[in-house]
This record gives C-alpha cells, structure tokens and sequence, in this order.
C-alpha cells in the first residue's frame, strides 16, 4: 500500500512540470504575437539589422568667399543691359526776381486862383472842330444846335455819297402835293452809307413831302460825320429836300 501511495506522488509531479512548460510556451507565443502586432502599427521600431549601414548626420559651413568676390556681388547690375550711367540731377529753378513796386502817382499842387480856373462848370462852351467837319472832310457838316434832333438828341449835316435821282424819289412823292414845299428828315447813320430810323421832323403843311421823303430814305447814302479819322455811326443826320416845278433840289 506504501509502494502505490509514492507511485501515485510521483505522476502527479510530472504532470505538473509538463503543464508548467506549455503554460510557459504559450505565454512565449501570446508575447511573441502582441510584440509582432505592436512593430506593425508602428507603435515599436522595427529591429535594426546587423548587416546594415548606420546612417551618419554632420554638418557643412557655407565656403568663404573672398574679398574680391564679395566686391563683385556688392555691384549693382544695370536693368537695361548697358552699362549703368550716372544719375544727374536736374538743376534747381532759378529763384524769382524781386517785383519792383510801382511808383506812387505825383502829387500836383494848385494855387486857390488855379483850381478856380480849372472849374469846367464856368468855362465857355467852344465850337467843336470834329462836330463841324462834314463826312467828306469839307468843314460843312455842322451841328443843328443842341438837341434838335429827336429825343432832343444832337443832330448833324451830312454830305450825300451819292445823290438820290429823280425817278427814286418821283415814286414816292404824292400826285396831287403843291408845285412846291420841302421835306425835312433824321436819320440814324449805319454801315455802308446807309440811314435808318428816319423821322419826320418838319414840312410843307399839307403837302405830305416829309412823309414821302422819309419813305423814300432807304435809298439815300450819305456820308456821315466824322470824329477825328473815323466815321460817326448811330448818329442823327439832317435831311432836308425842296420839291419845284422843276424837280427835287437836294440841299
């Protein structure tokens, strides 16, 4: 009964060493398989080889470049493909010229007996030359007194530039008018000799001659007064035309 108690101990050891070592390797294997699973995703580094070549860091300074180099680096390039030519600067405005000031007008002191001479209100009127002078320049266009003309505007005398004819004026005086009387008109002097704006200023009572004058002066060339060189136009004129048995007599 000995011998089968120490048979039975010595089965149960065994067996215990076998199980030990299965449970050894498969925790090996379960190991193994969790270390295979972790390198591939990337959790562990893979193990490095033996045969491989390590791989060497190191690092290269820029190379020194040389004074003369450098000089020819700092040197600006011409943008043009020329060679560069130097800036000139534009020359300054030149400065302006001080303005002189004008020199204050003189002064002209008069005596109590001159300035009571230059009171033009106590002068005389005079004759004027150029007033008196006809269109022609014959000294015979005189002026009527002032404000005979109308609106009691100044009237003057004009020579003809060219004489009106018979047969002009025939058109226009009336049939039946007296054998003789006048007609007396102002005209307004405009370009080219002509009159315009004529009125009636006197006539031959009855006889409608200044009427038919006045009708008949856009006909008339006159010439007009004259100022100095130059023709007076706008201004009034004295026209004045006696009729006879004979014909019209143009004063």
């Amino acid at each position: 009964m000995a011998a089968a108690l120490l048979s039975r101990s010595s089965y149960r050891e065994r067996a215990s060493l076998g199980s030990r070592l299965s449970a050894l390797a498969l925790a090996l294997g379960v190991a193994a398989l969790v270390i295979l699973l972790l390198i591939q995703l990337g959790i562990l580094p893979p193990p490095l080889s033996k045969k491989g070549e390590r791989l060497l860091t190191f690092n290269v300074p820029p190379p020194m470049r040389t004074e003369a180099a450098r000089t020819h680096a700092e040197k600006p390039k011409p943008t043009d493909g020329g060679s560069a030519a130097p800036r000139i600067a534009p020359p300054s405005p030149p400065a302006p010229a001080p303005k002189t000031p004008a020199p204050l007008p003189q002064l002209i002191q008069l005596s109590d007996a001159d300035f009571a001479a230059s009171d033009i209100g106590k002068m005389a009127a005079q004759p004027s030359d150029n007033a008196a002078g006809a269109g022609g320049g014959k000294g015979n266009g005189s002026v009527y007194g002032p404000g005979e003309g109308p609106g009691g505007a100044q009237l003057y005398r004009a020579d003809w530039y060219r004489r009106p004819s018979q047969a002009e004026l025939a058109t226009y005086l009336p049939k039946d008018g007296p054998s003789t009387g006048y007609g007396l008109i102002a005209c307004k002097t405009i370009a080219d000799y002509h009159v315009d704006n004529c009125r009636v200023l006197s006539e031959t009572p009855g006889s409608g001659y200044g009427t038919a004058i006045r009708r008949a002066a856009w006909q008339f060339l006159v010439l007009p007064p004259r100022l100095g060189d130059k023709p007076m136009l706008g201004v009034w004129v004295r026209i004045e035309i006696d009729i006879t048995p004979g014909g019209a007599d143009l004063r």
